[in-house]
Order: C-alpha cells, then sequence, then structure tokens
C-alpha cells in the first residue's frame, strides 16, 4: 500500500516543479514584454519562495487541526491559481503576485508532501522512498525545461503558465480521491500543542541548512547554466535540453542512492563524493564541447543524494512533533531559497559573466556535507549519551 501512496504523490508533486520552471523558462520572453533585467527575472524565481518565510510555521501547526489530504489539495489550488494569475499578467507586478500565490501552495503540498512519505515510510526505506519523491521535482523542471520552451516560442509566454495550472488542478482532484493516512500514525492532541526538544531544533536545523544550500545549487544551475551554454553558441533550445538532461537523469541516480545509504549506510562518504561530483560538473560546464558530459555527471552523481538530504528532515524528529518540526525545516529551507536566485541574477548583471552565478552554485554545494556533518555529529553525541545513562 505504501508503494501505491508514494506513486500518487509522485505524480501530483511533479507540478511544484513544473509550475516553478515556467518564469525560468521564459525568461527572455518576460524581459522583452515587460523591459526587465537578469536580477529581476531573478527575483520572480526567488518570489515563489517567499510565502514560505512566512508560512512555514504556521502550516506546521494548522496540521494539528487539517488533514495531511486537505493541506495538499489547498495547496495544489493555489499553484493552480497563482499560475493563472501570472498568464494573464499585464505587468511584471501580477506575474509576481502570481508567483507568490503559487508560492504559498507550493510551501504547504512541500511540507506535507514530505510528511506523508516520512508517515508511511518511517524505519523502513525512508531514503530510499525520499529519494522517489523528491525527484518528482527534477522530473517536473525537466518537463517545464523542454515543454515550456517549446510552448513559449509556439504559442506566447503565457501558455506554460496555464499548462502547469492544468497539471496542478489535476493533482490536487487526484490526491483528494485516492490519498489514504496509514492506520498506525501516532495520534497527535491538538490541546497540547507540539514541543521540540532541544536536540530537535538542532537536528532539524542543520537539515533545514543542508536541503536549502543544496536545492539553491541546483535552482542556480537550472536557471544560469543555460546562459553558460548559449554563450558558447548553443540555441536557447538546445541549451535548455541539454541542461534537462540531468534533471532527468536524477530520478533513476536518486533512486539508487537512496537504496545504497538504506542497505549499506555510509552517508557522508556518499554526499562528499556527490558533492565532489556536482562541483566538477559545474566547472566543466564552461569548456566547449563539455556541456552534455557536464550535465550527465551533474544528473548521474552530483544530485543523486536529494533524497537522502531530505531524508534527515524525518529522522529528526519525534512523529508527534512533525508536521511542527517540518515548518522550521522549510523556514530554514525557504530563508536560503529566497535570497539565492536574487543575488545570482545580481552577480550575472554585475559581472556580464555566467560564471557569476556558477561560482555561487559550487560554493552552496561544498556547504552541503558540513551540514550532513553536523547532523550526523548532534545524532552520535546524543545516542552515546542515552547508552550511556542506560
Amino acid at each position: 500500500m505504501r508503494w501505491r501512496i508514494l506513486g500518487l504523490l509522485f505524480l501530483a508533486r511533479i507540478g511544484l516543479g513544473f509550475q516553478f520552471q515556467t518564469v525560468a523558462s521564459v525568461g527572455d520572453d518576460l524581459v522583452v514584454a515587460f523591459r526587465m533585467d537578469y536580477a529581476g527575472i531573478g527575483f520572480l524565481i526567488g518570489l515563489f519562495m517567499a510565502p514560505g518565510l512566512v508560512l512555514a510555521l504556521p502550516a506546521g501547526y494548522w496540521g494539528r487541526f487539517v488533514s495531511d489530504r486537505m493541506m495538499v489539495v489547498f495547496g495544489l489550488g493555489a499553484l493552480a491559481l497563482g499560475g493563472l494569475v501570472s498568464s494573464m499578467a499585464t505587468d511584471s507586478w501580477a506575474i509576481g503576485l502570481g508567483r507568490i500565490c503559487a508560492g504559498a501552495g507550493f510551501l504547504f503540498t512541500t511540507l506535507y508532501f514530505t510528511k506523508m512519505v516520512a508517515d508511511w515510510f518511517e524505519g523502513r526505506e525512508i531514503a530510499t522512498a525520499m529519494s522517489i519523491l523528491v525527484m518528482s521535482w527534477p522530473f517536473g523542471i525537466a518537463m517545464g525545461q523542454v515543454g515550456h520552451a517549446w510552448l513559449a516560442a509556439t504559442y506566447g509566454w503565457q501558455v506554460p503558465f496555464q499548462a502547469a495550472s492544468v497539471y496542478c488542478l489535476l493533482a490536487a482532484v487526484g490526491v483528494y480521491i485516492f490519498y489514504r493516512a496509514p492506520h498506525d500514525l501516532p495520534a497527535v492532541n491538538p490541546a497540547k500543542g507540539a514541543s521540540l526538544s532541544r536536540l530537535e531544533w538542532r537536528l532539524v536545523i542543520c537539515a533545514g541548512l543542508a536541503w536549502g544550500v543544496f536545492n539553491a545549487g541546483y535552482v542556480t544551475y537550472l536557471s544560469f547554466g543555460p546562459k553558460v551554454l548559449e554563450g558558447l553558441g548553443h540555441t536557447a533550445i538546445a541549451a535548455a535540453g541539454i541542461i534537462s538532461v540531468g534533471s532527468w537523469l536524477m530520478i533513476l541516480s536518486g533512486a539508487v542512492c537512496g537504496q545504497i545509504v538504506d542497505r549499506l549506510g555510509g552517508r557522508q562518504i556518499v554526499l562528499t563524493i556527490c558533492m565532489g561530483a556536482a562541483i566538477v560538473a559545474l566547472l566543466l560546464l564552461n569548456e566547449p564541447g563539455a556541456g552534455l558530459a557536464a550535465s550527465l555527471l551533474f544528473g548521474l552523481i552530483g544530485m543523486a543524494p536529494a533524497g537522502v538530504i531530505i531524508a534527515m528532515s524525518g529522522q529528526a524528529m519525534r512523529p508527534q512533533v512533525r508536521a511542527f518540526g517540518m515548518g522550521i525545516f522549510f523556514t530554514v529551507y525557504y530563508a536560503i531559497m529566497l535570497i539565492t536566485p536574487p543575488v545570482a541574477g545580481a552577480l550575472l548583471d554585475q559581472t556580464g559573466s555566467t560564471q557569476g552565478p556558477i561560482w555561487l552554485a559550487i560554493a552552496l554545494f561544498a556547504s552541503v556535507v558540513p551540514c550532513a556533518i553536523a547532523f550526523q555529529s548532534l545524532k552520535s553525541h546524543a545516542g552515546a549519551v542515552v547508552e550511556k545513562r542506560a
């Protein structure tokens, strides 16, 4: 049953990446239509994450009163509405309004999709399950990288927003009809409130930092990697296609990486190898003729540990406080994701070179391993203290 539920959540969560990718895919059209610069495009990309800073904690708190299923249905509906608002924009501020609405939906869905999988797979192949779940994000982004570029070139920049909205609406209907919560989930008493221990706070923050910098590096690569290839002579559609190869490969490599860690352990070794590969891929990207090789390396190894990283969020807290703890986790994540795209866009505007954003992505990927080491050190110390007391 839990694998069927995971399949449902995977298909529904594709809509998040599909909607997110709209602005990055039609960025050049928006620059022309609304006389924007690339810092402005980066701001619109990052605006998708802005509601998370404000809503992550309340969303985790509201989960004590509203079912996970209804929270996800509400979030997918907001994603659909936000895309529709952006598609009807006659000025850049209206696109931003749509992004904020869609970003609120992204927060609710991301938080509760993660909680749902943690509830269903706690202690049972959780790294594998989380790996499969999070691969829906690059799957949706890869669909957008290819599909949105074609739709915009053929029908206009508004159509990608509309196509993503239709997908999110269908996903909401699917979750509402087919999702069921696990029967053995510990009950939560709303009257008592959620209370994380000091250790759980520290673990959640470390996990949130690792997940935030990892995703910020990935989004920077997706947003500005095609510009690197265009500078080497590729057309916009060809560059988007090459960069999207890494996102497609992540779907397979992420599941394999999750299985390796679930069966053999060695999370820190795996993360060190994979982040090193991501950095090498980014360095290769600017070499003539090496774009496809860089994308292959990035997708096969560099992005493989996504599920392993987000699985730390489920391992950081007890089920009884998981909804509230996920709110903390995503507050940290959204703070990082909100800041990064505008900084990357500003680097491009100031330097006139695509290497500025790429070096930023390299620094972000290099930060993942120290965060994961801190997480493991806290867990190990806590385990040693409990064992000593016993």
